[in-house]
């Protein structure tokens, strides 16, 4: 298991759009992808429970994953949340 903070730093947080991108990511991968933000803890694939987290501007969202693939699962989220989304 892998586990990584990153935090949000697009302005908007996390809407519609990231959440649709972040959900895209984690479904390429067989890894069991969590987030956790406040003590609330989602799945990562769920795109739902990405909005109802609630994950606005600066905002620390620990990303753990667990599987064959969890090193390139964690990667590939955290370079999203790196690039803003394509956002900003």
């Amino acid at each position: 298991m892998i586990e990584r903070d990153v935090t949000v730093t697009n302005r908007a947080g996390i809407h519609a759009r990231p959440a649709a991108l972040i959900v895209q990511t984690a479904g390429k991968y067989d890894s069991k992808i969590m987030f956790q933000k406040d003590g609330e803890e989602i799945n990562a694939k769920s795109i739902m429970g990405i909005i109802t987290l609630g994950a606005a501007y600066n905002s620390v969202i620990s990303i753990r994953a667990e599987g064959s693939d969890e090193q390139e699962a964690i990667d590939a989220l955290a370079t999203l949340f790196d690039n803003r989304f394509e956002e900003d």
